[in-house]
Parts: C-alpha cells; sequence; structure tokens
C-alpha cells in the first residue's frame, strides 16, 4: 500500500501572471495543506518545443519559482525541485519507452494540436513525440496517485494509468502466471474464448476502453472461481503485481481569471498582469481597458455585462461593490475610471503579500539555491526507491 501523494509541474515559461495563480497556484497552495506534494520545474519538457533556443531556460525557472514561493507555496510543507537535477526522471522515461506502443503516443490528443499550433516549429523529433511518456515518468517514478489536472490533461492522467497497467502485467505478474491463465481460459467455452481474446487485443493493441468493460461482463457470467475470474481480469487489463501506481486525478475547475480584454488571460493574448506586477503598471493596464462601447461619453448608459472590467469586479469586488458597479453604470451615475477603481484596489490587495514572499527570496538568492537543492534531494529518494523496484523487475539488479 502507497501512500496518498500528490505530483504537479509547470513548464518554466519565466515570471507569472494572475492566471496562473487563480488557475494553479492558489490550489497549490490549498493541496499542500491536506497532502504530501511535490511541485516541479519541467525544464525538460520546455526542450521538446524550444530545443532550438535553449538559453532563457534557467532564468525562466528561477522566476517561475520565485512567484511559487510568492503565491504561498511553501517549502515547509512541499517538496520544491527541478525536474533535470533529479536523472531519475530520464531513466524511467527510457525503461518506459522500451514497452510503450508507437500507437498510444500518436493517439495523445494534445500531439497534433500542439503540432498544428506551433505549426511555425519543426516538431517532427523524438523527444516531441515522447513528451507525454516523459510526462508519465514524472508520475509514475513518485508513485504519485493524485494529479491535479483541467479537463483537457484528463487524457495524459489515463495513458499513464494503462503504461503502469501494462508495466505491472508484463514485470509484476505472478510465478506460473502464463499457464495460470491458460488453465483459466480453457474452463470458457469456445465462443466466450474467442471473444475474450477478441476484446483483449481490442484493448491491448488499439486501446479500445469499451472492450474491457466488455470482457468484464463475459467474465463475470462465466463458471470461474474467484482467483481465475480476477486472474483473467488482469490479463485482459493488462495488470499484475503493482510496482508502478495507477495516478488518479484531482479534477480543477477552468481557471476563471479574464484577460485585460475580456478573453482568458494569457501571454499569447498580450492580455495579463504579472503576479508581481508593480502598482502603477496595474493601475495603468486597468485604466487603459475597454469598457462598454455604448459608453462613448461619461453620461451615456452602459452594460456591465459587456465590459470586460465587469468580469474582474466577479473576482475582487464585494456584491456591495458590484451592486455599485450595475447601478452606476446603467444610469451612467459612475464614469469607467471610478468603475474601475475598485479593480485596482483588490488587485493590489491580492499581490501585496506576493510581493513581500517575493523580496525576502530576492534578496536572498542562496536561499531559493538551498530549497531546490533540497527538495532535488527529498525527491531522489523516493525516485531512487521506485527505480530500486523496476530495476530488479525488469532484470537489471546487477547487485
Amino acid at each position: 500500500m502507497y501512500a496518498e501523494r500528490v505530483l504537479s509541474g509547470m513548464r518554466p515559461t519565466g515570471a507569472l501572471h494572475l492566471g496562473h495563480y487563480h488557475g494553479v497556484l492558489a490550489n497549490w497552495v490549498k493541496l499542500q495543506q491536506d497532502y504530501p506534494c511535490l511541485f516541479f520545474v519541467a525544464d525538460w519538457h520546455a526542450l521538446t518545443t524550444q530545443y532550438d533556443d535553449p538559453r532563457n531556460i534557467h532564468q525562466n525557472s528561477m522566476d517561475m519559482v520565485v512567484d511559487w514561493l510568492a503565491a504561498g507555496v511553501d517549502p515547509a510543507q512541499a517538496t520544491i525541485f527541478i525536474q533535470s537535477q533529479v536523472p531519475e526522471h530520464a531513466e524511467l522515461h527510457l525503461l518506459l519507452s522500451m514497452m510503450t506502443p508507437l500507437g498510444w503516443l500518436e493517439r495523445v490528443p494534445t500531439y497534433k494540436d500542439q503540432q498544428e499550433k506551433l505549426a511555425s516549429k519543426d516538431l517532427s523529433t523524438y523527444g516531441f513525440l515522447g513528451y507525454p511518456l516523459l510526462m508519465s515518468a514524472d508520475i509514475l517514478i513518485y508513485r504519485a496517485d493524485k494529479v491535479p489536472v483541467g479537463e483537457d490533461q484528463i487524457p495524459h492522467v489515463e495513458f499513464t494509468r494503462e503504461l503502469a497497467r501494462r508495466f505491472n502485467y508484463l514485470y509484476g505478474r505472478e510465478p506460473g502466471f502464463a499457464d495460470k491463465v491458460e488453465a483459466a481460459l480453457a474452463q470458457l467455452n469456445s465462443k466466450h474464448r474467442r471473444s475474450y481474446k477478441e476484446l483483449r487485443t481490442r484493448f491491448q493493441q488499439e486501446g479500445d476502453k469499451t472492450a474491457v468493460d466488455k470482457g468484464k461482463a463475459l467474465l463475470a457470467e462465466a463458471s470461474l472461481s474467484l482467483e481465475d475470474r480476477e486472474r483473467l481480469l488482469g490479463y485482459l487489463e493488462g495488470t499484475g503485481k503493482t510496482i508502478l501506481v495507477e495516478p488518479g486525478y484531482l479534477l480543477t475547475q477552468a481557471a476563471k481569471m479574464p484577460g485585460l480584454d475580456g478573453q482568458k488571460m494569457s501571454k499569447s493574448y498580450g492580455n495579463t498582469i504579472a503576479l508581481r506586477e508593480a502598482a502603477d503598471s496595474v493601475a495603468k493596464k486597468i485604466k487603459a481597458m475597454p469598457t462598454d462601447p455604448a459608453r462613448v461619453r461619461r453620461n451615456d448608459p452602459g452594460d456591465p455585462e459587456k465590459c470586460p472590467v465587469w468580469q474582474l469586479h466577479q473576482i475582487y469586488s464585494g456584491s456591495s461593490c458590484r451592486d455599485w458597479v450595475q447601478q452606476g453604470c446603467k444610469s451612467a451615475g459612475i464614469g469607467c475610471l471610478e468603475c474601475k477603481q475598485p479593480v485596482i484596489d483588490g488587485i493590489l490587495e491580492e499581490q501585496a503579500p506576493m510581493q513581500e514572499r517575493a523580496r525576502h527570496y530576492q534578496e536572498n538568492p542562496a536561499l531559493i539555491r538551498k530549497i531546490l537543492a533540497d527538495g532535488a534531494d527529498q525527491a531522489r529518494e523516493l525516485a531512487c526507491a521506485t527505480l530500486r523496484d523496476v530495476r530488479s523487475a525488469m532484470g537489471l539488479d546487477y547487485r
């Protein structure tokens, strides 16, 4: 039985913005209070698309870690480290690549999506094709059973679960497993035996998950002992002794942080406010935000629902302030600059403790290096324990 453990990572893109805070970091701060957490900088993942220009990865990594700490991620509660400082990730990735069907990688939804989004880059590389496998190694090396993800990332967790299942089947089988499976199959009538084998092939080679449900239903009707039924279920799904833990996911709500133009806050849209942006810059950006096009003049009434600023009021203003905005905007009783001031105040209030925490680390860069070094040591201890079992299961333990 393995302990509960949360794992999550981010590619180093440099200083983070408020969308990152509301979409990821605030959740990390909560999770660290309830579970053992490992949070890592995915610098090797950055190379899958930035292999031709890696110059900024180091600085981006350090800037991002400062933002994590500023947001409240606590090294006393969570393990914080850089992926490339734990080389066991790479070894497990290599070992898993030996047993991962090529078709499984090509089926990952984000593989083609990313190729289309980054059409200007040559992504016909082994590293890019294999990045979902590296993601799986990141999770499996820590036997993490909880991975916080959005809905669009669930396929990555499912892919990791299938990999763990396949590994456990190939390398975690009981002595004489194959003979026991054949003996159990012999108890099925010829029609059911043929159907079972077809369903297993559909799942193992094509990833057809409906085949598993049909196989379970078939076995439930068969006259088998409990041991033989579980053995055939394991053979159907590709499971054996648990060496690598199948992770579950913690579904997180989609980020609701709007950008300065009303779209989702994103660097690619140029509509962000940095996590630690200077107060005068925050005020300038908010004051320049577009508002309801109907409010051409100060005395023109408007509709908050048509104004991007209203979306920010949903996050930063209380109910009485929102009522004031609704009434004042629709009656032209307040101007747009008046409406924007509570948002400015709310953002600055949210950022104040972040600025203070960040200042502490910026003035003590050696402290950041120590946090990352200690985190890598803690992570390696867990990773080495997993790799010892993996090597032993694969016959690679030469001691």
